[in-house]
């Protein structure tokens, strides 16, 4: 009989599997760069990364899953930065709130300028907006209400819709400022700051 396992370990994943996912990954990506997503087949993901077009199907169905896949994990990467970076910085500024997930977005900014620029691979906009919507809902309920005259709802959407917005016109402009300094920046636009 099989001992269950805890919640703690985690299944080890081997490292040439995580090394070819991360090829695809990378192709994919590149591929966006250069071509709409629609245009993108299995033939040239795999020739990009150098892998067989067989090993492909080894970690995905088809371009569609692996979309859906790399956006689950951009999402789930994306609100453990925001957790951290709340917990870390619980007593700092309100500022200090946004920039682990700004300093991440820097750190992958290849990745975040293509997927937010995707038209045609809208399901990473959504996911992002879905972190965006739950981590400002529970801000908001955190916090002592400032204007009572602006519904809950209301400010969710606008300060989601304003963060994907203005976190893609700084990747598009190639980030000319520093992640503090957009942090801080959001903190006055939004007039959150302390």
């Amino acid at each position: 009989m099989t001992e269950p396992k805890s919640e703690s370990k985690q299944k080890r994943i081997d490292p040439r599997v995580l090394r070819t996912r991360q090829l695809l990954k990378d192709a994919l990506i590149e591929l966006m760069q250069e071509m709409d997503v629609d245009k993108i087949t299995v033939n040239r993901i795999a020739e990009r990364a150098t892998i067989n077009r067989v090993t492909f199907y080894l970690h995905y169905k088809d371009i569609h899953d692996m979309l859906e896949t790399m956006a689950d994990e951009m999402a789930r990467d994306v609100e453990r930065v925001m957790t951290r970076t709340i917990e870390q910085h619980r007593s700092g500024t309100n500022e200090m709130m946004l920039l682990g997930l700004l300093e991440h977005i820097a750190a992958n900014a290849d990745f975040y300028k293509v997927i937010l620029g995707a038209r045609k691979a809208p399901i990473f906009h959504e996911r992002l907006l879905n972190v965006f919507v739950s981590k400002i809902t529970a801000g908001i309920r955190d916090m002592p209400v400032k204007n009572s005259q602006v519904q809950p709802d209301v400010a969710v959407w606008f300060g989601s819709a304003a963060l994907i917005g203005t976190i893609g016109g700084w990747l598009r402009s190639d980030m000319p400022y520093t992640p503090s300094f957009m942090a801080k920046q959001f903190a006055l636009l939004f007039r959150i700051n302390s």
